[in-house]
């Protein structure tokens, strides 16, 4: 099993501003834009809120209501009514998906996505400095081509008509990971969807240091330490990033790339605390 942190959502680059946590601990993840999909902004709800209309006012207008947004990963059944036999689902291609397919990544495997987040307050102003939170996770059921498998599929695969990766061109990289109908994990102990969102924010889900000066100094469980004849995380090889601090791992995170891999196979120690984030999160 792999578990692969998966950089999701806003940032200062791709929307051009952190995705907000409310005056509630609430948090939403917002899709960044994305001219070739068929969805707008204003197609989506959450809580009985528009998220054209947020995403105008958050943006100042930088980006409209009426915008395309790329809703990946796509986990939040009631954002917008969907087809009969829809599940969620992580569309990735380019170098990511190549690292992904270099990692071995299949079937099994869990993401866990996490994004740039800063706390706004009810007038929608930033109140807070902006921190890399855990928002939501797939385990993996299917892993497709959207050439070969999804477009050749027929009605098996008609739901994942307006996922943004159909719109694409043909490309042999374009790749559709499926979310298992339930996860499955030792330790679990419970029935927990095969995936799902955070609705809050908490310091369990946080991966920025409560000390920290910038988002990417992050505090993870000592289990992720690198560990002399095992891989560490991916793209985080350079054993200057890694440091021991008050029983936890510290590591400055690269400031660029969407995937990042670690074999639990190798990492057995971090199972527990998987399945008690997913346990207790849902």
């Amino acid at each position: 099993m792999r578990l692969i942190l998966s950089r999701k959502g806003f940032d200062s680059s791709a929307g051009g501003c952190p995705s907000p946590i409310f005056p509630d601990g609430s948090m939403l993840s917002l899709p960044i834009p994305d001219k070739r999909s068929p969805i707008r902004y204003e197609d989506l709800c959450w809580r009985r809120r528009n998220l054209g209309e947020l995403v105008e006012r958050i943006t100042k207008g930088r980006h409209r209501r009426d915008h395309r947004a790329h809703l990946d990963p796509d986990l939040r059944r009631g954002l917008l009514p969907r087809p009969r036999g829809w599940r969620p689902s992580l569309g990735q291609v380019g170098a990511a998906q190549g690292h992904l397919r270099k990692q071995g990544v299949a079937a099994g495997d869990v993401f866990l996505f996490f994004g740039l987040f800063r706390p706004v307050d009810a007038e929608l102003r930033w109140s807070g400095p902006p921190a890399h939170h855990i928002w939501g996770w797939l385990q993996v059921d299917d892993v497709l081509s959207v050439d070969d498998d999804v477009r050749r599929g027929g009605a098996k695969w008609k739901w994942t008509a307006r996922h943004p990766h159909l719109a694409f061109e043909p490309d042999a990289r374009n790749t559709l990971y499926v979310a298992a109908r339930r996860l499955s994990l030792p330790r679990l102990r419970r029935s927990v969807p095969g995936a799902g969102v955070f609705d809050f924010a908490t310091p369990t889900r946080r991966l920025t240091a409560a000390d920290a000066k910038s988002p990417t100094d992050w505090a993870l469980p000592i289990e992720f330490m690198p560990r002399r004849g095992r891989r560490p995380l991916s793209y985080h090889g350079d054993r200057s990033r890694w440091r021991r601090s008050g029983g936890q791992a510290r590591l400055r995170a690269v400031a660029k790339g969407q995937e990042f891999v670690l074999d639990l196979d190798e990492y057995p120690e971090l199972l527990p605390w998987l399945a008690a984030l997913l346990r207790d999160g849902t």
